[in-house]
């Protein structure tokens, strides 16, 4: 019996059948962790956009066989979705905090600006997927609106329309505010275009984070009116 077994495991796996999740192929290459595979995944998305992403270039990417995105998440949208799930997970409970940290209203305006500044320092292949993904119209779109930027924004509003109604910022719709905030983000992710600039090299974490300080700064006291001196 124990023969047979083995004879029909042996046929299976040279004509190719799939195997059953977790019953990798004695030859088979071993598959990376889950935060390795999400990891690539993003460089993946964010350096080819969702749509030039195929479900073969994922697999040699990540290393695995061509079936397994399919086989571990359903579907490619689902992976996309789990990257960026993973990716923002720590992001918004931050952020959670700021706007739940009972600051006054100016101070969190600051603080949120900030901490957005500094999580595109901090993942800077998210900041190039969304910019990306903030262009077209897509259930991703949707997807990323409904579960990220909507709860950012919600608790923000009431903080922002009593700072405009009080005069201390310029009276614009939430959409120019919006984009007033995250245009910048280009700054720390397109590099080659700063360098032409100007930035010195080479670009480091601490260099990145004070130019994350900086923009951050300006916006932040443009809008709220605060002029160094």
């Amino acid at each position: 019996m124990h023969e047979e077994n083995d004879h029909m495991a042996a046929a299976e796996s040279h004509t190719g059948e799939p195997r059953g999740p977790g019953r990798p192929g004695a030859s088979a290459r071993p598959v990376p962790e889950e935060t390795e595979i999400l990891r690539r995944g993003m460089e993946t998305f964010a350096e080819l956009g969702y749509e030039r992403t195929t479900a073969r270039e994922l697999a040699k990417r990540l290393g695995v066989s061509h079936n397994f995105i399919h086989d571990r998440y359903g579907s490619k949208a689902n992976f996309w979705r789990a990257v960026v799930d993973v990716l923002l997970a720590d992001d918004q409970l931050e952020r959670r905090e700021l706007l739940d940290s009972g600051v006054d209203d100016a101070e969190l305006v600051r603080a949120v600006i900030v901490h957005f500044y500094q999580s595109a320092v901090e993942a800077p292949l998210l900041a190039r997927l969304l910019a990306d993904e903030f262009g077209r119209e897509s259930e991703r779109l949707d997807y990323l609106y409904d579960r990220y930027v909507a709860p950012t924004l919600e608790p923000l509003v009431p903080a922002v329309e009593r700072l405009m109604a009080a005069g201390r910022m310029p009276k614009v719709t939430l959409d120019v505010l919006f984009f007033a905030v995250i245009s910048p983000v280009a700054g720390l992710v397109q590099l080659p275009l700063a360098h032409r600039l100007g930035r010195p090299r080479p670009v480091t974490a601490e260099s990145q984070a004070r130019t994350a300080r900086d923009l951050a700064n300006l916006i932040a006291g443009g809008l709220l009116g605060e002029h160094p001196h």
